[in-house]
């Protein structure tokens, strides 16, 4: 398997649209750049500058895909060298971009739903003063994800990774002037540099071990590596980059608050930037974890843990836009599971990170169009019967929907299916675990998603319609249904287009030959129980929230309820075990500082006037003066070399 893995070690020099590639991260970088400096002369038109920059990138992306689809597979890994970086004895460090099935699939991803979200933003942001800034912004990310995935190395790929996480910063807090806007913003900052440090840690160690950041050498550093510690090493630490920027367990938290940015940054966030990227980084590593068996297993059961953790949140929340960021943790578990399950898991991995991206952006700018339309309300038990009055917001978001909850043929059956097939698979009682998991989440997904379209889109109205503070629900302009459109469609035939267009076979030059799965159980029973569980999820949530009324209050419910109201306690367990902690050793070394460092000084700065007082004292010019010195230290030269005969 391993060797298989290592047939990228030898990338082929880029031609044609490959080696110009750079050129679909610098328009977007560009255009940030002109927007932000143009400043307010650039209101009027920097919004169409910023869709031609992200529509300009997917060409330049699809170009590319053109040239590797015409390459025999073996040879579909092209890498261009830039410029050398740094250049020292024994290391020598290139700033270069790799075209492979891999990055590709992401390029087109980040800029056809960026794209389509750029121009949803027209008619979202319209009103608002700083609508050029936040274009400006989008751009910057888009770029910034591009340079991740488009990297040649580690390195680059981290100058991308560190790119991402300003941009979300920068767009999570872009209404700052709310408090708790620009808290969610440093949150996620804060805790993405916790990740980063994992990072930075796995690339010394590569640099230890190899010389080299950059993924051939790495991957032939792997194979000859005989020292399965190191290896471990490095992958646990990549593992950590990976939970920050995919909000995975235990750097979770800052995904439900990162919801203060304005809707299509969310949509942004989940569906083809930010989170994907800990995902693409667990399967750019695939020589690592293919040898590292212990990181592998790991992987996994961080996944595992961080599907059902969302699911469960997801569950309780209210609020309709931290519903879809749960179910984002979630299903980025799921990834994360298959990434950690060997080759065949990693092309399920992408195969539904691809599918996710899609249906995930469409439920964002659904909510974002419901919004709209009802005065920036998210609270759902404000919701119902939207489905009258918003049909087409209604339509596309429930091909999401569909999508995200696996009904037959839809894309999330054909990508999350697949990946709870593979969890039934390996040696001992881990199938059992992982498999069990995956069905019985897929069956809570169902019921919260279910939950979700019941509370707003039917049942009976909550909102008023007469009088002070009415609302009049309507659908939205062309500029936000028609990538509401086009991303439903998306939901409904991607997962097929790309199951019979042989994905798997597309990725095998980067993750190696994926075997078709061999689960503990037959596919059709697998399928058939998922399926189970998803009818009884649905059928739970329409008793619920169908079958009777909701009331506008939500009820005290249960202790596990109110435990995922508050996201299971994860930020008092950080303020308790991180926050308090850290702010405690600060102060004490504030205070250490002040008493010990400070004093000493002060001290030092005050004894030796002192003591230059005194020794001026004795400098009088009296001789008897002298005489009585000269007297009194002959008696202490006496009386010491007395003590010493003794």
């Amino acid at each position: 398997m391993l060797s298989t893995l290592l047939t990228s070690a030898n990338a082929a020099p880029a031609g044609g649209a490959a080696a110009l590639i750079w050129l679909a991260v610098a328009v977007p970088l560009l255009s940030c750049g002109v927007l932000l400096l143009l400043g307010r002369r650039a209101d009027k038109w920097g919004h169409w500058l910023a869709i031609a920059a992200a529509a300009c990138s997917f060409g330049i992306g699809a170009a590319a895909a053109l040239e590797l689809m015409f390459l025999e597979p073996a040879k579909r890994i092209l890498e261009s060298e830039l410029f050398t970086w740094a250049a020292a004895p024994g290391l020598q460090i290139d700033f270069g971009t790799r075209v492979d099935p891999l990055s590709i699939t992401f390029v087109l991803l980040v800029t056809f739903v960026g794209t389509l979200i750029h121009i949803y933003s027209v008619a979202y942001m319209s009103h608002d003063l700083d609508r050029r800034r936040f274009f400006a912004y989008l751009n910057l990310f888009v770029a910034a994800m591009l340079l991740l995935v488009l990297g040649n190395s580690y390195l680059v790929l981290f100058f991308g990774w560190e790119g991402v996480g300003l941009a979300s910063y920068l767009l999570i807090s872009f209404w700052n002037f709310v408090p708790e806007y620009a808290a969610a913003g440093k949150k996620a900052f804060v805790m993405n540099r916790v990740g980063d440090l994992g990072m930075l840690i796995a690339m010394m160690a590569m640099v230890g071990a190899w010389g080299s950041v950059k993924f051939t050498d790495v991957n032939a550093g792997v194979a000859a590596q005989n020292s399965q510690g190191l290896l471990t090493f490095i992958g646990f630490f990549l593992l950590l980059a990976a939970c920050g920027k995919s909000a995975q367990f235990p750097l979770q938290a800052w995904l439900g608050d990162a919801m203060a940015g304005p809707t299509p940054v969310s949509a942004l966030i989940h569906a083809a930037t930010m989170v994907t990227a800990g995902v693409y980084l667990m399967v750019r590593s695939s020589a690592v974890y293919a040898a590292a068996p212990v990181a592998a297993l790991a992987v996994a059961i961080i996944g595992a843990i961080t599907l059902t953790f969302g699911a469960i949140v997801g569950a309780a929340k209210d609020d309709m836009k931290k519903v879809l960021a749960a179910s984002t943790m979630s299903q980025i578990g799921y990834m994360m599971l298959a990434a950690g399950l060997g080759p065949v898991g990693a092309g399920f991995a992408i195969f539904h990170l691809v599918t996710h991206g899609f249906f995930k952006a469409n439920m964002f700018l659904g909510a974002g169009a419901v919004m709209h339309a009802m005065g920036d309300e998210v609270n759902m038990r404000g919701f119902g019967a939207l489905s009258k009055k918003m049909k087409i917001t209604c339509g596309t978001f429930m091909a999401g929907y569909l999508a995200i909850i696996g009904f037959p043929f839809l894309s999330g059956y054909f990508s999350k299916d697949k990946i709870i097939e593979v969890a039934f698979t390996g040696s001992g009682v881990q199938p059992w675990i992982f498999g069990s998991l995956t069905v019985f989440v897929a069956g809570l997904t169902a019921f919260y998603m279910s939950r979700m379209v019941f509370m707003i889109f039917f049942g009976t109205a909550r909102w008023d319609h007469d009088g002070v503070g009415a609302k009049h629900p309507h659908d939205p302009s062309p500029f936000m249904w028609i990538p509401m459109v086009l991303l439903a469609l998306g939901s409904l035939v991607l997962g097929a287009v790309m199951n019979y267009g042989g994905f798997l076979t597309w990725l095998e030059p980067v993750i190696g030959h994926a075997e078709h799965p061999h689960p503990v159980l037959p596919v059709p029973v697998i399928t058939g129980v998922t399926l189970a569980f998803v009818v009884l999820g649905v059928a739970l949530a329409g008793k619920m929230y169908l079958a009777q009324p909701i009331p506008k209050a939500a009820p005290i419910g249960s202790a596990l309820t109110r435990a995922a109201r508050q996201d299971l306690y994860q930020d008092l367990c950080n303020e308790a075990f991180v926050v308090h902690p850290t702010m405690n050793l600060a102060h004490g070394t504030v205070l250490v500082d002040k008493y010990v460092v400070d004093g000493a000084v002060e001290s030092t700065g005050k004894l030796l006037p002192a003591l230059g007082k005194i020794v001026g004292s004795m400098q009088n010019g009296y001789v008897r003066s002298y005489a009585g010195y000269m007297i009194l230290g002959v008696v202490i030269a006496l009386i010491a070399a007395v003590a010493v005969t003794l």
